[in-house]
């Protein structure tokens, strides 16, 4: 029987560079398809991962993902190539519309039309790495550039999107999509939606490969699971804006969203009711290895492709290990 495919990924909160390091070891030696590091407002994603293709041979490396606000479209396509020659051809490029928090509070750039923005960002990145010039956005004295280092083979481009606009944009332009928290009922809604965009893209594409990247809490002790399954569930709703509970309110979980919200009456106490558990199978891998298989089969069935599992951020080290080995490609 042939291994599945699956990634493995590290969310921004994830800061403590030996633990990643480690973690993209493992999941090369376990037979994972791909490693994936995130950028937020701690190290740089591309020194990460230059690091990492030093350290590995095989397994497929990305951002997953750096926003478009903290980069010109030129300075991620040269990130691009050159971590796609340091890896040998090995680099994915993933990219978001990111958050105001990280736009705003970090980059000091206004987060208005983010969808705009991210289509905007993904062609010029394209062109580029094609080989093209840039297009200018405005009447310019000087001629466009192109870059002077282009791959040697096509860099894909995977979009993480979560709202209707965002996840039509994707299908219509990436070679990937990177849908995190999408309820594992809404796959088949939004993937109709992935279709609209494949649609308006150029005839000859085909469809983005279904990425969706999910909160991964498997732990032998069921008191540890539901724990840190709990904190996926009610720290994304509470903490990390409006976009996570629209989309769960648009699929159906009103109900479920509003109880989450009123147990966790502070951004600190990370609390799921009784009432609202259903989340934790819909958002989330978690319990034992058993339910957490059977949950990620699930998936699979439902049309993932290559299903990434999120770890959480700041555990121990053992913990994440044995994360890693309970949902290995088999």
């Amino acid at each position: 029987m042939s291994a599945r495919r699956v990634g493995v990924g590290l969310t921004p909160m994830e800061t403590r560079r030996e633990v990643v390091l480690h973690l993209a070891d493992r999941a090369e030696q376990l037979g994972y398809e791909a490693f994936f590091v995130a950028e937020g407002w701690g190290h740089d994603a591309g020194v990460l991962l230059a690091e990492i293709a030093t350290r590995t041979s095989r397994i497929t490396l990305g951002t997953g993902i750096i926003n478009v606000w903290g980069r010109t479209p030129a300075s991620i396509a040269m990130l691009a190539t050159s971590l796609a020659a340091v890896s040998g051809d090995r680099f994915v490029l993933g990219l978001g519309a990111g958050s105001p928090p990280l736009a705003e509070g970090l980059h000091d750039v206004a987060f208005t039309n983010p969808v705009q923005r991210l289509g905007e960002v993904t062609r010029q990145v394209r062109r580029l790495l094609s080989g093209d010039r840039l297009e200018p956005t405005t009447e310019r004295r000087m001629r466009p550039l192109k870059l002077a280092v282009v791959p040697q083979e096509p860099i894909p481009i995977n979009l993480a999107a979560l709202g209707p606009s965002a996840v039509q944009l994707a299908g219509e332009l990436a070679d990937g999509w990177y849908p995190f928290l999408l309820p594992l009922s809404g796959l088949e809604a939004s993937t109709r939606l992935l279709q609209q965009g494949l649609a308006r893209g150029a005839p000859d594409r085909t469809r983005p490969t279904i990425a969706p990247c999910i909160p991964t809490a498997v732990a032998d002790d069921p008191v540890t699971a539901h724990e840190v399954a709990s904190w996926w569930v009610s720290f994304y709703l509470v903490s990390m804006g409006p976009l996570y509970r629209a989309t769960l309110r648009r699929l159906g979980h009103g109900p479920a969203v509003e109880e989450v919200l009123a147990a966790n009456p502070t951004a600190r106490t990370y609390e799921v009711p009784e009432s609202a558990r259903g989340l934790l199978d819909d958002l989330t891998l978690w319990g034992d290895v058993a339910h957490a298989r059977s949950t990620l089969d699930r998936w699979y069935a439902a049309g993932a492709e290559v299903p990434t599992l999120t770890l959480p951020p700041g555990r121990p080290v053992e913990e994440l290990d044995h994360m890693l080995e309970a949902l290995r490609p088999t």
